[in-house]
C-alpha cells in the first residue's frame, strides 16, 4: 500500500477557551488547557487516524514537547523522522470563542530549522501512488525540497499554503499537485502569483465559472481544492487531468456537525486525503474529497487539534 509522507511542524499548543476574541488591550478570563498540534502533526496524526502508512518529518527541541511529540507517535503508529534542534520545540497560543472560532500564534522554535538535506535523506524511495503533504510553518526550501522530491519519483504532491501570510515562489507552486487553500489563503496566492484582487469574504459568493477560471490561472496543470467552511469546498482540474472525475469544477457541500472547535479542521481535511489518495487511488477524485469532508466535520465535534483527529470509522 502506499505511503502518506508528512513534512511539517509539530507545537505544543496552550489554548485558552474565552467568551470572545480577545481585542486590544482586553483582559479576558477564560479555561486553560495544553496539548500537542502544529500544522504538519496535526495533518499526519489524521492522515495515520484514517488509516495510511504515514511517516512525519519534522524539527524538535530537546525538551517535554518533543518527547511527547515521540510518544504520540509511537501511539499512532507514524514512522517519525526528527531533526535535533537546540530551539525549544514550535509553540503555538490559540484563543476559541464560544463558537468554535479561533485565533492563534505560532514560535516557530525548532521547526524554523528544518533543513532540506533532512528532508531529502529521511524521505523514503518513493512510488507513483505515494502522496507527499506539506504545509508552511517550516522553511520554504524544505517544503521546496519535499514537494520536488515527490514530483520527480511521481508521487502525488499536496500543499496546504497555510498560513496565509508565507509568500511562495512559482517555482514552488510547479511541483504542486493539489492545492488546498481556504478562502483567505486563496485570495492572498491570487494576489501573489496572478495579481488578482478578490475579498476573502466574497470567495464563496462566486460563481462557478469564476472561480474555477481563477484556479486555472493560479495552477494551471494541477487541482485546486478552495475549503470554504460552512459553505463546504469546490474543486477545480485541469481539463487535461480530471482525477477520475466527470467534470472539470463542482462544488460540495459541506457536512453536517455539531461544532466545539474548529483549530483543526483544515489539517483534518488534508490529512485524510491524503489518506485517502493513498489506500484508494483508483477512486474518482470526488470521493476522496467527500470522505475528507466527512473527517474534518467529525475532528470539529472534540476540542483540541491533534487529539480530536477521529479514528476510523468516520461515518
Amino acid at each position: 500500500m502506499a505511503r502518506v509522507c508528512v513534512i511539517g511542524s509539530f507545537n505544543l499548543d496552550h489554548v485558552w477557551r474565552v467568551p470572545a476574541l480577545p481585542q486590544a488591550g482586553a483582559t479576558l478570563a477564560g479555561r486553560y488547557a495544553t496539548g500537542p498540534g502544529g500544522k504538519g502533526f496535526n495533518q499526519a496524526i489524521a492522515a495515520a487516524r484514517a488509516g495510511a502508512d504515514t511517516r512525519f518529518i519534522c524539527a524538535l527541541g530537546d525538551d517535554a514537547g518533543a518527547r511527547l511529540a515521540r510518544e504520540l507517535c509511537a501511539n499512532d503508529g507514524i514512522d517519525l523522522h526528527a531533526a535535533a534542534s537546540a530551539a525549544p520545540t514550535g509553540t503555538a497560543g490559540i484563543y476559541v470563542d464560544a463558537e468554535g472560532r479561533n485565533c492563534i500564534v505560532i514560535g516557530a522554535g525548532a521547526n524554523a530549522e528544518l533543513a532540506p538535506a533532512w528532508v531529502s535523506a529521511h524521505l523514503p524511495e518513493l512510488i507513483a501512488d505515494d502522496v507527499v503533504l506539506a504545509q508552511l510553518e517550516s522553511p520554504l526550501d524544505a517544503v521546496a525540497q519535499a514537494l520536488a522530491s515527490g514530483a520527480a519519483a511521481g508521487a502525488v504532491c499536496i500543499l496546504n499554503p497555510a498560513p496565509a501570510n508565507v509568500a511562495i515562489s512559482q517555482i514552488l507552486l510547479d511541483h504542486v499537485h493539489i492545492l488546498t487553500p481556504n478562502e483567505t489563503e486563496f485570495v492572498a496566492l491570487l494576489n501573489r502569483h496572478v495579481g488578482e484582487r478578490v475579498d476573502a469574504d466574497a470567495v464563496a459568493g462566486l460563481d462557478q465559472p469564476r472561480l474555477h477560471a481563477l484556479c486555472r490561472t493560479l495552477l494551471p496543470e494541477g487541482s485546486v481544492i478552495i475549503t470554504l467552511g460552512a459553505s463546504g469546498c469546490f474543486v477545480s482540474h485541469a481539463n487535461s487531468h480530471l482525477r477520475g472525475d466527470e467534470h472539470a469544477c463542482y462544488r460540495i457541500s459541506a457536512e453536517p456537525a455539531h461544532v466545539v472547535d474548529t483549530t483543526g479542521a483544515g489539517d483534518a481535511f488534508n490529512g485524510a486525503l491524503a489518506a485517502s489518495l493513498a489506500q484508494r487511488p483508483q477512486r474518482a477524485f470526488i470521493e476522496h474529497v467527500r470522505f475528507a469532508g466527512r473527517y474534518a466535520a467529525r475532528s470539529t465535534e472534540h476540542a483540541g487539534a491533534a487529539l480530536a483527529m477521529p479514528k476510523l470509522p468516520v461515518a
